[in-house]
């Protein structure tokens, strides 16, 4: 509320309006909007080669849409220059599937390296890596190099340095794909982390409705250092900072809630559904 007594509209983190991309004749996205609102994790599904990684690609301004505007936090990005977009992009943290770590540099330089780029002195970056490699549930690994390293820590180490200077947003790109269900999980939990504790605003990419299942039925009770404790939305409340979006043909076709989505009577998310019933489940939940 301002001074006045009236509601302020809140500025989404990342807005599309009308946003249509081709590669000479292939249709990528067509007319697609959504928003993603400050300390709300947008899941993203769709079909292999849908436009899921794209979009990804757009908010950071390594593609440009034919047509339509792209604003992060306000600001249209849609004109900017290399310049501008590399002031923009330090507000966001990317979390690609394959880690993309370092291979010659150790966990702690893996995750310092934005830091140091950005010209911080040493005592910042060694407190913020400290602390972040404490969040991430790494502490002690300090020192190891990727190839010591377990897919899924690789993953860990990937997130840590996506947030460890503190980005509004953060993109994960399939971050779970490839791994066991009990360390997909764990990856699940730091996106949680992030959402309930940091406030952060993310999408979240994938073709995983395990992830979908956890991600928009569970929320964070407590947090201290790197430990959780996880609750169940259940029937008395409901995450109002999770949705979901799904692509299909190039559009759009469903964005609102989970409850909407697992009742959805669009053709492509029964078919998408019945599918996953149709595979041998697992439960994130159960993993530590």
């Amino acid at each position: 509320m301002d001074q006045m007594g009236t509601s302020r509209a809140i500025i989404p983190r990342i807005e599309f309006r009308d946003v249509s991309l081709a590669y000479d004749d292939d249709l990528v996205l067509d007319h697609v909007s959504f928003t993603v609102a400050p300390g709300e994790m947008k899941l993203m599904l769709g079909e292999s080669g849908g436009g899921k990684s794209t979009i990804i690609k757009l908010v950071l301004g390594l593609e440009k849409p034919d047509s339509g505007d792209i604003f992060i936090e306000g600001e249209k990005i849609t004109q900017l220059s290399e310049e501008e977009l590399d002031r923009v992009r330090l507000k966001i943290g990317v979390v690609f599937q394959e880690g993309a770590l370092f291979d010659s540099l150790t966990v702690f330089e893996n995750v310092a390296y934005r830091l140091q780029e950005s010209g911080e002195n040493e005592k910042t970056i060694v407190d913020r890596v400290e602390r972040i490699i404490e969040f991430v549930g790494l502490k002690g690994v300090e020192d190891k190099l990727p190839s010591e390293l377990s897919g899924g820590m690789k993953r860990r180490v990937a997130i840590a340095r996506a947030v460890v200077d503190e980005p509004e947003i953060v993109l994960f790109d399939e971050p779970t794909t490839g791994l066991d269900p009990p360390t997909a999980a764990t990856i699940c939990e730091l996106g949680l982390k992030l959402r309930d504790v940091r406030g952060v605003s993310s999408i979240w990419v994938t073709h995983l409705i395990d992830d979908v299942r956890f991600l928009s039925s569970k929320y964070i009770a407590a947090a201290w250092g790197a430990q959780i404790k996880i609750e169940d939305e259940g029937d008395k409340i409901r995450l109002i900072n999770t949705r979901i979006a799904m692509l299909h043909h190039s559009r759009i076709i469903f964005d609102g809630p989970d409850e909407l989505f697992w009742e959805s009577n669009d053709p492509f998310v029964r078919e998408f559904l019945q599918f996953d019933t149709a595979m041998p489940q697992t439960d994130h939940a159960q993993a530590g």
